[in-house]
């Protein structure tokens, strides 16, 4: 896929309507009381809003909200994010009561420069998530550019992340551009040694990352509960462990693949243990591949976190994506936490791949320490993959 795309900075926008499809698919309160919980997703789509507003442009936001499957649910309603961003930015924002009926229709229309729209919830749409040429053309006719900067979504073929650049000339937002810069980057030329932290619960969901990465890492380090089969795969016992007894030949087949091409593949050497899946569950630490019956794998042990300290220590890129244990525990979260302090120690490019690792890094105040957190879990995944991402390959080449 060709990172190389041209930006809000490539096109004239002075007096132009502009699509902008954001990711403001913001945590809401469970009271139904219409609190936004968490505004980052608003917050991280300002710059691009401030700047095609700086511009001249007029702005018809759009975004999704959850998954009501293409029927109308007001308790998904993006009328919230339009009082937020609205606090944000310092002005009025123009709420449409659908996403290309009358009211978004007439509303765009009368919509002047330096004004901002926001569209209802797009997924209200049955043809959004089928990608629909026609709710596509439709939302495209509204205006004249479209911008794209919800990285969150760009690894959906959606009529708002990919359907509507058929119809309009589609470049890439400040967020997305930093995604394509930073994980592209590291893809295509990192700054070597790279090295990659995959951790999180399943090898299922990492086989494409891991194949990927093999042809890219110079050391690739496992921890969280996929750890377990590739230990079981080796001949070692894991109790009660997470394990996934279908990709034990397919761990085999990695750790093969890595020796053959000469990529350090380190796994875990020791591994804390307990007697239940609790937060106050008895724990000790045992060797690798030698968990008792009626325990279970919870945390990577002391010896293997100094393990792979060390070994990003003198590191060019770090990828990090998935947790080293049960990170919600505090007595199993420690391998996360030191891999985090790690990095934020590191004089290495570090790039947290969205999801778990970008929250543990938050949590634990190491946000600002690193290069880049990916604003997407599931798009970052399909990133390092070394998948196309149709949100991203719609947009116009440099």
């Amino acid at each position: 896929m060709n990172y190389n795309k041209k930006t809000v900075k490539d096109v004239d926008v002075k007096g132009k309507k502009v699509l902008l499809r954001c990711d403001f698919n913001v945590p809401m309160a469970k009271d139904g009381s219409g609190v936004i919980t968490d505004d980052k997703r608003i917050r991280a789509a300002l710059p691009t809003i401030q700047y095609l507003l700086d511009q001249g442009a007029a702005v018809i936001a759009c975004s999704h909200m959850g998954k009501p499957k293409g029927e109308v649910k007001p308790e998904l309603s993006l009328k919230p994010v339009a009082v937020r961003l609205g606090e944000l930015l310092g002005k009025d924002i123009i709420m449409a009561a659908d996403v290309v009926g009358p009211d978004a229709q007439a509303k765009a229309a009368a919509l002047q420069p330096g004004q901002v729209l926001l569209l209802e919830n797009t997924r209200f749409e049955k043809g959004e998530t089928k990608n629909d040429p026609a709710l596509a053309k439709a939302m495209a006719g509204m205006a004249e550019v479209y911008v794209s900067d919800a990285f969150g979504a760009v690894h959906r073929a959606h009529a708002s992340t990919a359907g509507v650049a058929d119809y309009l000339p589609a470049v890439s937002g400040f967020l997305i551009q930093k995604e394509l810069d930073f994980i592209g980057g590291a893809l295509a030329n990192p700054k070597r040694p790279l090295v990659a932290i995959l951790g999180g619960s399943k090898v299922s969901s990492k086989i494409g990352v891991i194949n990927n990465l093999l042809e890219i890492a110079d050391t690739i380090i496992i921890g969280g509960g996929m750890a377990y089969t590739f230990s079981a795969a080796q001949g070692g016992t894991v109790g009660d462990s997470l394990l996934e007894e279908d990709w034990k030949d397919y761990s085999l087949e990695m750790i093969q693949k890595a020796k053959d091409k000469g990529v350090k593949l380190l796994l875990p050497v020791d591994t804390v243990i307990a007697d239940a899946f609790a937060p106050d569950a008895n724990s000790k630490v045992v060797k690798a591949g030698e968990i008792p019956d009626g325990w279970q794998g919870l945390d990577i042990g002391p010896e293997t976190v100094k393990l792979y300290c060390d070994a990003v220590a003198d590191a060019g890129t770090v990828i990090w994506n998935g947790p080293m244990g049960v990170f919600e525990f505090a007595a199993f979260a420690k391998g996360t936490e030191a891999v985090a302090e790690a990095l934020s120690k590191t004089n290495a490019i570090t790039i947290i791949g969205g999801g778990d690792s970008a929250a543990a890094v938050q949590q634990l105040g190491y946000a600002d320490k690193m290069t880049h957190i990916s604003t997407g879990g599931g798009a970052s995944l399909e990133f390092l993959e070394g998948k196309e991402l149709p949100g991203v390959a719609c947009l116009l080449d440099q």
